[in-house]
């Protein structure tokens, strides 16, 4: 999977953003929140429940704690080494998660 991939991933998903920060990396955000980093270390960053943190993080797990981001349920992985699909679906996932934390009011000027 290609930083492009996960672009147009992210940005297919309702009031998504893009910004470049942090040395380069593709910084994804709904209602000026992140829900994924792409780009540091090679890697694709993005937010979990706590069970889906357990699951991609165990051994034998595709993930490992996020750096900086591992206490906030934030896992990350290797593009060249996940699915697609998968990568949609935890995209998908984080930004319903980080959508969910908005104030009403703001979900509601998003349409979200």
């Amino acid at each position: 999977m290609t930083r492009e991939e996960v672009e147009v991933l992210a940005l297919a998903l309702p009031a998504a953003t893009r910004v470049v920060q942090w040395g380069g990396a593709d910084v994804y955000k709904v209602g000026g929140k992140v829900f994924a980093i792409c780009g540091l270390a090679g890697g694709l960053s993005f937010k979990v429940t706590e069970i889906g943190f357990m699951v991609l993080t165990d051994e034998g797990g595709p993930g490992r704690q996020a750096p900086y981001l591992a206490k906030g349920q934030w896992v990350s992985v290797d593009l060249d080494a996940v699915d697609a699909q998968e990568v949609a679906g935890w995209i998908a996932a984080s930004h319903d998660l980080i959508a969910a934390k908005l104030t009403r009011k703001l979900r509601a000027e998003l349409g979200l």
